[in-house]
């Protein structure tokens, strides 16, 4: 009107000031990191046609619903280079994961170069040289994880897939037998001899000094008993041990042996759903990590585990390597990890779950499109509060934004329906 004229006037730049009110920072992050999250404000800045940054003021109140949101990668069917792994933590980050569970051993390759145990990756590895992680290249990746605030946790999966191991350490895995002669082939360590639980010690005792972590993945899964049976020493050590014919006694009692050595080492294990399975005397702070089932048998089994004092991961709905035409982050988005029946106190049990990224079909050329952005519906889940964030039509504008914030940062995401991104991205 009159006497009142309308300047548009530009944005006010702004200043971030972040106060931290807790120490902690010159550690490593662990299971108790406050982790009220600066991401948060960098997803709450956008651009506009002109391709000016802005944010609106904004209060953040945000926090994690679940302390461990991890993600797992297989570096032993294909080897990863080390810039896919810290490329993998950058994602991670922005996605608000906060576990790198690193799987980076197992039966094709051993690839992890052990100062103890050199013949391991010499013997083991794709490659003595080229396909390695050194102790130097392990220090980066913690170094780039510590700066983001996510753990490393390593997983060295025994008695079962260790049959790379086997080429650089004599005499440790099982020879399997056709009647009673040796067949020349190898099954799982062998867990009747006592050097096998010597190396176990020795090898622990450097992961666990060179891994920072609280936790140690020490898996546990698919133990093929076929070989054990064939063997006539290990039937014996059987009879010896009054186990009769039941297998599974003999895993468990291996695995109470290594479970007993990560302890006196200071360290909790976590293992696979196998474990809690075939054994009842585990530790009670060992953690157990439900990786199969249908829906229904992974809610009877959450009930279990829970129900037993045990904490509890959730990775059977969120293997990644699994793909399907279309949109299948829609399925890991609807899974409740707490929706089974038990007391209060076992659905807070429940402490997280995590995506996994195996590796027989996914290498360097594939693994950022196979993860991004479908990974970021389980991060979602295991982050935000489950009632706000319960609709998948809502969730989809958010994906696609962040998806193109993704490609923003150099994150080669896959699209998720027709479209583009308004800034279009460059570098491909």
């Amino acid at each position: 009107g009159p006497g009142f004229t309308n300047i548009w006037s530009e944005p006010e730049p702004f200043t971030l000031v972040v106060s931290v009110r807790t120490g902690g920072c010159e550690g490593y992050p662990d299971e108790g990191s406050n982790e009220s999250c600066l991401e948060s404000f960098s997803q709450l800045v956008y651009q506009d046609d002109s391709s000016a940054y802005f944010v609106n003021k904004t209060e953040i109140e945000d926090y994690p619903r679940f302390q461990f949101r991890g993600l797992l990668l297989d570096t032993s069917r294909h080897y990863l280079p080390v810039n896919s792994i810290l490329s993998t933590l950058d994602a991670m980050a922005y996605s608000k994961f906060n576990v790198f569970h690193w799987h980076i051993v197992d039966d094709p390759s051993f690839p992890y170069q052990s100062s103890t145990y050199p013949d391991l990756s010499n013997k083991g590895a794709f490659h003595p040289m080229t396909h390695i992680y050194t102790q130097s290249d392990v220090r980066r990746v913690i170094a780039h994880a510590r700066l983001r605030g996510i753990r490393v946790l390593p997983e060295f999966d025994s008695p079962g897939h260790t049959l790379s191991w086997g080429k650089g350490q004599p005499d440790f895995l099982t020879p399997c037998y056709k009647g009673d002669v040796p067949s020349g082939s190898f099954g799982p360590l062998n867990p009747t001899l006592s050097s096998s639980y010597q190396f176990m010690s020795d090898l622990f005792k450097e992961v666990t000094s060179v891994f920072h972590d609280s936790h140690v993945h020490l898996g546990g899964d698919e133990v093929d008993f076929t070989c054990w049976k064939s063997n006539p020493k290990v039937q014996a050590f059987m009879a010896k041990m009054g186990f009769g014919s039941d297998y599974t006694k003999l895993e468990s009692y291996y695995m109470e042996n290594i479970l007993n050595i990560t302890a006196a080492l200071n360290k909790i294990s976590i293992v696979w759903q196998d474990v809690f399975d075939y054994h009842e005397h585990i530790p009670k702070d060992t953690v157990l990590e439900i990786w199969r089932g249908t829906p229904a048998e992974i809610r009877a089994e959450l009930g279990r585990i829970t129900l037993a004092g045990h904490r509890v991961l959730l990775s059977a709905p969120w293997y990644l390597n699994h793909i399907s035409y279309g949109q299948d982050w829609r399925n890991a988005y609807t899974v409740q990890p707490q929706n089974f029946s038990g007391t209060e106190q076992q659905k807070e049990l429940v402490i997280g779950g995590e995506v996994c990224m195996w590796g027989e079909y996914v290498d360097a050329t594939n693994l950022v499109s196979r993860l991004w952005p479908r990974a970021c519906a389980a991060a979602e889940r295991l982050w935000s509060n489950e009632k706000k964030t319960s609709s998948v039509e809502r969730a989809f504008p958010r994906l696609k934004d962040f998806r193109c914030t993704l490609l923003r940062r150099g994150i080669q995401a896959e699209p998720l329906f027709f479209g583009h991104c308004k800034h279009e991205y460059s570098g491909l």
